[in-house]
C-alpha cells in the first residue's frame, strides 16, 4: 500500500437507492472518483480495469454475498491486492471480527450518513496505508 491519496473507489451494492446515495457521498461531498457496481459478478468483471484504490462490498447480495466476492477478488492477480471495507446493518462485535478476519480492512454501519461517508472510508482508508 502507498501513502499517495485516495481517488478511486468502487462500490458493490444490489440496492439502485443506496448505490446513488453512496455515489453522490463520495462524489460531491468526498470529491472522489466512483465505479458503481450492482452485483459481485460485476464488480470482478470492472475492478482490474477500474483499478480502485478500495473497494465498499455489501455484505448481502443476491447471487455472490460480499464475503464470496472478497474471497474471489483474491484470486485475481490484478486485483488481489485491492483493500476491501464491508457495508452492512449487522455490526455487532463479532459480526465485524468476522469480516475483518477475511481481510477486510473495515466495516461501515448501514444505513451510512451520506455527508460523513466520505471522510469515513478516507480514514479507514488511511489506517490500512498507514500499516
Amino acid at each position: 500500500m502507498t501513502d499517495s491519496a485516495l481517488n478511486r473507489v468502487m462500490h458493490v451494492d444490489d440496492e439502485p437507492d443506496i448505490r446513488e446515495v453512496a455515489r453522490l457521498a463520495l462524489e460531491e461531498v468526498g470529491g472522489l472518483t466512483v465505479e458503481s457496481c450492482s452485483s459481485g459478478v460485476e464488480a470482478l468483471e470492472k475492478a482490474p480495469s477500474f483499478n480502485p484504490d478500495v473497494i465498499l462490498l455489501d455484505v448481502m447480495m443476491p447471487g455472490m454475498s460480499g464475503p464470496e466476492v472478497l474471497e474471489a477478488l483474491r484470486g485475481l492477480p490484478e486485483a488481489g491486492g485491492i483493500p476491501v471495507i464491508f457495508m452492512t446493518a449487522k455490526v455487532q462485535a463479532r459480526e465485524i471480527e468476522a469480516l475483518t478476519g477475511l481481510g477486510a480492512i473495515g466495516v461501515i454501519e448501514k444505513p451510512f450518513d451520506p455527508m460523513t461517508m466520505s471522510s469515513l472510508v478516507i480514514e479507514i482508508w488511511k489506517r490500512h496505508a498507514v500499516c
